[in-house]
């Protein structure tokens, strides 16, 4: 046998083990899409840049040339007029008789509906639209919740309500059911101050919104006998009155307080029906009408829906991790005779968004699978204030040049480089680890260690500020401030404080190296070694002031002669 043989031997091998491997592979999936029957979300898929590659902003020619603050007046004019086409799916019509093959058909035309209406919305280029489910199966699970509950619990983050509430699920409910009600169950309220409680209450009451205040981490640590730090450390988020508009229940109180909402509502229905059935000339019978009432749970990812069932069912019976899209199936958990609890997948709702970058940091998104870290960081750093971040984190950020606004937010690559060389996270190339300093930073923020909250509407945080900024006690000494922060390098012209050119220049220099546009520090090395002399030992002269000098040119030295005074 021949080396060409052999070659072509060994190639064939080769193209047969792989042939093998692509059959066995597309096997796999056949067998998994076929018997297995994976339900797969929007947010627990791969490659999540394929998902979310519709919200990037186009940047067309047509408003191009409008200034930053024009497009963002221009885009809450655009939100405002199509608010009303942002709807999750209706359910269509059915009935017991239709066959499951008519259902679907039906339920697949009507889903294709809703989608071609929300893809005219992404055409504008003024809108920027949040990515939503768009996996049919996990919509399903949504109307077989709704229709099965009698009060609907809608859980959002009390850090931001709004952002998490969807006005068109409560009038889907109405529609579904007009005895139906929605519930806001304002989840980890325990991370806000008494006094922001008391405001978000105050804004649900004025726009007539049925809400409860409620922390399943404060409810799983109470039932399991521990004692949980709140990260606000003063007196103002504890319960100073039995006040039942800004209190957080507890286990029990929740409990009650559904069982109680959903037997009114069940109660009004069955009046409803025996009043129909009397009309129409039929005898209503009470037994007909089942004792048990529902209570359905839905909401988005990660907003503590099941660490919220397990809470109120007493024992771990739903997956919790900080992955958002954990529960698959809605699951129909019996508490007692009168109450059956349902929880329902996380959904995420089609809504206006400013970026895309805003879902990874508020969890809807997972955040282990992002690629553009700071961008998504840099909406912690604008949320959260400066010094509640170096208190958290006993870090020291750079402060802001003279000629830029004091008041700032720190930008996202220096809390990277600052957190960073605090904690020494080296990559290998020896560049700091940012990718995996924000991951642990966006978590942190996500799960109430960096505290943060959003005002009502219409209400300003200046009377919170403080209460807020007193919250964190600093663990540690601050580290004194580097050689980067530069005090007193301004002058002032006119009235008016103009920076040193100098400091200008070594600011662009830094710019420059932290980019990869100049080398590192090869003109300072210079300007520090001017000459190779500097390295050398300085000579010691030595001491010739005894001599005399010699006027008689002779070249012999004369000695001085010292005369006794008598």
């Amino acid at each position: 046998m021949g080396k060409n043989e052999k070659t072509g031997l060994g190639r064939a091998l080769v193209k047969h083990h792989n042939q093998m491997i692509q059959q066995s592979k597309e096997k796999g999936r056949f067998y998994r899409s076929q018997h297995k029957k994976v339900l797969e979300s929007v947010t627990d898929v791969s490659d999540i840049e394929a998902v979310i590659q519709q919200t990037e902003e186009d940047g067309s020619s047509s408003t191009s040339h409008l200034t930053p603050e024009e497009r963002r007046e221009l885009r809450k004019r655009e939100e405002v007029l199509h608010a009303g086409s942002l709807q999750v799916p209706r359910r269509p019509p059915w009935s017991p008789a239709m066959t499951v093959e008519d259902l679907d058909a039906n339920e697949k035309r009507a889903f294709l509906v809703w989608r071609r209406g929300l893809a005219r919305l992404e055409e504008n280029e003024n809108l920027v639209l949040t990515p939503f489910e768009k996996n049919l199966d996990i919509w399903r699970q949504l109307w077989r919740v709704v229709e099965r509950s009698d009060l609907l619990v809608m859980v959002v983050d009390a850090r931001d309500p709004l952002f998490y509430r969807c006005p068109d699920l409560e009038a889907y409910a109405q529609e579904v059911d007009q005895y139906k009600r929605t519930l806001l169950l304002v989840n980890k309220a325990d991370l806000l101050p008494y006094s922001v409680r008391e405001n978000w209450a105050t804004f649900f009451q004025q726009h007539e919104i049925l809400y409860l205040f409620w922390s399943a981490k404060a409810a799983s640590a109470a039932l399991e006998g521990k004692k949980l730090a709140s990260p606000w450390r003063t007196q103002g988020n504890l319960q100073e009155k039995d006040d039942p508009d800004t209190k957080i229940y507890g286990r029990d109180e929740l409990l009650a307080r559904l069982q109680s909402e959903a037997e009114e509502i069940a109660k009004m229905r069955r009046e409803a029906d025996s009043t129909s059935s009397l009309s129409n000339g039929h005898s209503s019978n009470g037994s007909t009408h089942s004792k048990t009432v529902v209570v359905g749970f839905v909401g988005y990812p990660n907003v503590g829906k099941s660490s919220t069932i397990n809470a109120l069912v007493g024992q771990k019976r739903t997956g919790v991790t900080s992955t958002p899209g954990k529960t698959k199936h809605f699951q129909t958990l019996i508490i007692s005779e009168e109450l059956t609890l349902c929880d329902c997948p996380g959904l995420v709702f089609p809504s206006f968004s400013s970026s895309r970058h805003e879902m990874i940091a508020c969890g809807v998104l997972p955040i282990d699978r992002m690629t553009e870290h700071r961008e998504a960081l840099q909406v912690v750093a604008n949320r959260v204030p400066r010094q509640v971040i170096e208190q958290v984190y006993n870090i020291r950020l750079p402060k802001p040049k003279p000629y830029e606004p004091q008041d700032r937010p720190p930008l996202a690559s220096e809390l990277l480089r600052a957190f960073c060389a605090s904690r020494g996270y080296v990559g290998a190339s020896g560049l700091p680890d940012e990718t995996r300093a924000a991951r642990l930073m966006l978590k942190d923020y996500i799960e109430g260690k960096l505290p943060h909250y959003e005002m009502p509407p219409g209400m300003e945080p200046e009377e919170v500020e403080a209460e807020r900024e007193d919250s964190v006690e600093p663990t540690h000494e601050m580290p004194e401030s580097d050689s980067s922060d530069v005090e007193n390098c301004s002058q002032e012209v006119a009235g008016e404080t103009v920076p040193v050119l100098d400091d200008v220049l070594d600011d662009l220099n830094h710019f420059d190296v932290a980019n990869g546009l100049a080398s590192s520090k090869k003109g300072a090395a210079k300007k520090q070694s001017a000459s190779h002399k500097n390295h050398k030992k300085p000579q010691r002269k030595k001491d010739r002031s005894w001599r005399v000098g010699n006027d008689d040119g002779d070249g012999m030295p004369v000695a001085r002669v010292f005369q006794k005074a008598s």
